[in-house]
């Protein structure tokens, strides 16, 4: 049986043979084949990911839209780590451990939430929203409350996207703000706001989604909605001459529409954009591409459904993708936003939540109908987390054996597994090195 293995002549592993099993003999995987079932099953791995990935890279959290007032707040669990995220009185967004500096107890159980002050339910420690311990009843006179700080978690922001890092020292986030900021910019979703949300708990190890994501291999018999709307399940092996001149005919026409504006296609190719780069350690990626002529906006017709967001004066702007390893990507159209985030819950179960942006002025059924914007992306996540979960299935049976990726279709799913076998061979306790700019 292949299980891809280079062929070294020695013993199948498992995941009793140290700690980590598997993950300490990644030299032993097959080049351009899936992973052996142990990294999509078994909880030694899934304690690494979470090591030396989760816990060392920069994860989305949540829009800074739904942190608009002073004291508003979000909490993010990460398997045991409870991530409290808050906008202060100074307006800037920060971040900290929900942990009381007291005896542990979590601060805040609520998911959302707002609040003057942080204040713990067991003994009433309380805080200030920059996180300094105020409060402390029944400690002496001369207790020092300038040491009992709530624990900072590193906090960036993109154009209206929050994310952190728990890393104490974690890496730059400069590059992914210089790479991805000017693309996304003109969608201005710091000037937006949620108009819905749905949650998911997806039966599948969080590498299953994201290698769903990295192909689009399975969308001409799976996803009706998205191949109308997109140029991007053809692949080199299967571009039409026809297909191609359509292609060049509508990114010609943005390019002179758009390029004095700065809006012109980043994206010219059938086929998804290349990423992640495993040389680089590049896990960051943004891109704007077009849409099939007569379409504007991922909907199931293709049509504006809700008011132009940020600083666009015409629908014709085909649509900005955002991708963010570990755990984020998202759509954007000329009248909304479709963001999804990933989250751990064990070894074979993500938590994912989708939501829908609009203009922060646009007026539920007024401005739009959610069952004009919802079904294209609501349909076709729900399609995705179908998949993932028959995938998790049939890797969970004792005849799975890693299968060889499609170069002309799974070159990203194959750059995905090539980017998480190299983070996952850094030391957990190593600090990653900055990440290039291109």
């Amino acid at each position: 049986m292949n299980c891809g293995l280079v062929n070294s002549g020695q013993a199948p592993l498992n995941d009793k043979e140290n700690s980590y099993g598997w993950v300490d003999n990644l030299s032993r995987l097959q080049d351009g084949w899936s992973l052996p079932s142990a990294f999509y099953c078994q909880h030694s791995v899934y304690q690494a990911d979470l090591d030396r990935i989760w816990r060392r890279g920069w994860l989305f959290a949540t829009h800074s839209c739904e942190l608009k007032e002073p004291g508003t707040y979000t909490v993010l669990e990460l398997d045991t780590d409870s991530i409290l995220i808050t906008r202060g009185t100074d307006g800037q967004v920060r971040a900290f451990h929900n942990v009381c500096r007291h005896r542990g107890s979590l601060l805040c159980t609520e998911r959302n939430g707002k609040a003057a002050r942080i204040v713990c339910p067991y003994h009433q420690w309380s805080y200030d929203l920059a996180g300094r311990l105020t409060g402390c009843r029944g400690m002496p006179d001369d207790f020092d409350k300038t040491r009992f700080s709530l624990k900072p978690v590193a906090v960036r922001e993109i154009t209206g996207l929050i994310f952190i890092n728990i890393l104490e020292a974690p890496e730059t986030f400069d590059a992914a703000h210089a790479s991805m900021g000017p693309v996304m910019k003109p969608q201005r979703i710091e000037r937006a706001r949620v108009a819905f949300e749905a949650e998911y708990r997806v039966a599948a190890n969080w590498k299953v989604v994201w290698e769903n994501n990295r192909e689009c291999y399975h969308c001409n018999s799976n996803h009706p909605e998205y191949i109308r709307a997109n140029f991007d399940h053809y692949n080199s092996d299967d571009t039409t001459p026809e297909i191609r001149k359509r292609l060049v005919e509508v990114t010609q026409r943005m390019e002179s529409k758009w390029a004095a504006t700065g809006l012109a296609p980043t994206h010219r190719e059938t086929g998804m954009t290349r990423f992640p780069d495993a040389a680089r350690q590049i896990w960051y990626s943004a891109n704007r591409t077009v849409l099939v002529d007569g379409w504007v906006s991922e909907t199931l017709d293709g049509k504006q459904v809700a008011p132009l967001m940020g600083d666009y004066l015409d629908p014709d702007v085909g649509t900005v993708r955002v991708r963010t390893l570990p755990n984020f990507w998202m759509h954007a159209s000329c009248d909304h936003v479709v963001t999804t985030r990933l989250l751990p819950a064990g070894p074979e179960t993500t938590l994912i939540r989708v939501a829908w942006l609009v203009d922060e002025r646009a007026v539920a059924d007024v401005d739009y109908q959610l069952d004009r914007m919802l079904p294209f992306w609501k349909n076709t996540s729900e399609q995705d987390w179908e998949i993932c979960e028959n995938q998790q299935r049939g890797i969970r049976s004792s005849a799975y054996e890693p299968g060889p990726y499609s170069p002309a279709k799974e070159y990203n799913v194959d750059a995905f597994v090539r980017w998480y076998r190299t983070m996952l061979s850094l030391s957990p306790s190593a600090k990653q090195p900055p990440t290039p700019q291109r």
